[in-house]
């Protein structure tokens, strides 16, 4: 029997499960403390307790014990950590990634940039940092303002702070500091950091690629990336069809030369800056799975944890995969366009802190050309604890402009009571003319979408609420009810903040 183990939860523990199924695996699952309630806990066909999601210790005892062969990290958690992936192979398991010294080589941003600039792709100036304060402030007015101070090791936008003048360097560098070794504790490696010059208002695309570890490589489609608040992706699209189709092919030839130079191996994703000339830099790898890998998924019609998981115990299975267009015939053939956007459990009326609560009503939207990927289920609790990631509404369609229609639709239909999400605004970043005509950049959300609105007063909230008219003075109903963005989603065309 073939089994393997998912070393992590929620959404994208359901997913890889999914996935295994579907090729003749057994399941197994691991939970940590607080998260019984988590929807994964019901798909797996065998279940066991740890102490961490980042216990890598317990988590290859557990696919010891289990019998399971391969072992899945999924995103975030364990990962990209070498060690995680050195540790299950030593142990006589499969990693479905890969391997540790390229996790490493490629994981780590600084080394990321240099092996970029070896191979002739541009890269924004950067500098690692020392230990000196006097040596950050030389290397910051070499580099030239703004730019970012930003940790070699980490996810997510952590540690990453914007500098637009000199005084700002020395306070931003400590806050930095102190997240990435927040980070470096929970889920990366060291906290150090490096300074990297900020490009104004660039697009952020990226290519998904499939490596055999010997060289071979595919890329499957590029993604536009562009919307994130807080340098945290919101909304993501597939093909990245805002920048020419040319611009696109640079980006895919350059991201097959990185693949193929490091001998990568599994799937990964390579990211770049394009500013508004069409000049491109290379900002990162990511040797994972990527929270957004559905919208690839929909257009190429290719399931990529399917993928993983054969590249996993076969390599030379990356042969198989023909379908090929473009220069060179390197890019794997897709058709139309899809969109997906993340669904948190967090309230953007007090700066979207994240959130809890028992989900008291869900309702998933239904139709064609329409995906969900969930981690959560109705009567379930919702602990602040851990990622507030929900769920990912995806859409396709024949092309954007119908897909952004879909993907309004499917947003509607979306219900989710009892604890306060980011669903009205994402209703209204879809809704937004900017979005419909392409002229967003990685700062839009942050100049136009980054509104926090007051809480409504109790005869705002009484006008808002409609079915929880007296919730501001009823003591039993969750005070996660008396959000003004959960008054709106349950009345329609309803303001946050506004009274009617």
């Amino acid at each position: 029997m073939k089994k393997i183990l998912v070393a992590n939860r929620a959404e994208i523990a359901c997913r890889i499960y999914q996935a295994a199924r579907e090729l003749g695996f057994s399941t197994v699952g691991v939970v940590a403390p607080g998260d019984e309630d988590a929807r994964h806990v019901t798909f797996a066909d065998e279940v066991h307790e740890i102490p961490s999601y980042l216990d890598a210790e317990a988590i290859i005892l557990v696919a010891l014990k289990s019998g399971a062969r391969l072992v899945h990290p999924g995103y975030g958690f364990l990962s990209e950590q070498p060690e995680f992936a050195q540790a299950v192979e030593k142990a006589g398991l499969i990693f479905v990634g890969p391997r540790s010294e390229t996790i490493e080589a490629m994981g780590e941003k600084a080394s990321a940039k240099a092996v970029a600039s070896r191979l002739g792709i541009p890269t924004l100036p950067w500098v690692k940092l020392g230990t000196q304060l006097e040596q950050w402030e030389q290397a910051a007015l070499e580099i030239g303002f703004p730019l970012f101070v930003k940790a070699v090791s980490s996810g997510g936008g952590k540690g990453m702070r914007k500098v637009s003048h000199l005084e700002e360097l020395g306070p931003a560098i400590l806050s930095s500091q102190r997240e990435a070794c927040l980070s470096a504790r929970s889920s990366f490696g060291e906290g150090e950091l490096y300074l990297e010059r900020m490009l104004e208002k660039p697009r952020h695309v990226e290519v998904q690629i499939l490596g055999d570890g010997a060289g071979a490589a595919v890329a499957l489609s590029t993604r536009e990336c562009s919307l994130q608040r807080r340098n945290q992706k919101i909304l993501e699209e597939a093909p990245a069809s805002l920048i020419p189709l040319a611009t696109q092919e640079v980006l895919v030839q350059a991201a097959l030369q990185i693949v193929r130079a490091v001998k990568y191996r599994n799937a990964g994703t390579v990211e770049f800056l394009v500013d508004r000339l069409g000049a491109f830099y290379f900002l990162e790898m990511n040797t994972r799975l990527q929270v957004e890998h559905p919208v690839t998924e929909m257009i190429t019609g290719l399931d990529l944890v399917a993928a993983q998981l054969e590249l996993a115990q076969d390599p030379g299975w990356i042969s198989g995969l023909a379908r090929f267009e473009g220069e060179g015939g390197s890019l794997f053939k897709s058709r139309g366009h899809a969109l997906e956007v993340r669904l948190y459990a967090e309230d953007p009326s007090r700066e979207f802190v994240p959130t809890g609560g028992k989900i008291e009503v869900l309702r998933w939207p239904l139709g064609a050309g329409i995906r969900v990927d969930s981690g959560i289920e109705e009567g379930q609790q919702i602990d602040s604890r851990f990622d507030s990631l929900l769920g990912k509404i995806i859409v396709s369609a024949e092309t954007r402009e119908k897909a952004l229609a879909r993907l309004k639709f499917a947003l509607s239909e979306t219900v989710i009571l009892g604890l306060t999400t980011n669903l009205f605004y994402l209703q209204q970043l879809v809704d937004s003319k900017e979005l419909l005509a392409g002229a967003v950049d990685t700062q839009f959300l942050e100049s136009r979408f980054d509104f926090v609105q007051p809480l409504p007063d109790a005869e705002e909230l009484e006008v808002l609420s409609l079915a929880h008219s007296s919730a501001s003075e009823n003591p039993d109903i969750p005070s996660s009810w008396k959000s003004p963005w959960y008054a709106a989603s349950v009345m329609p065309g309803a303001t946050p903040g506004v009274s009617s």
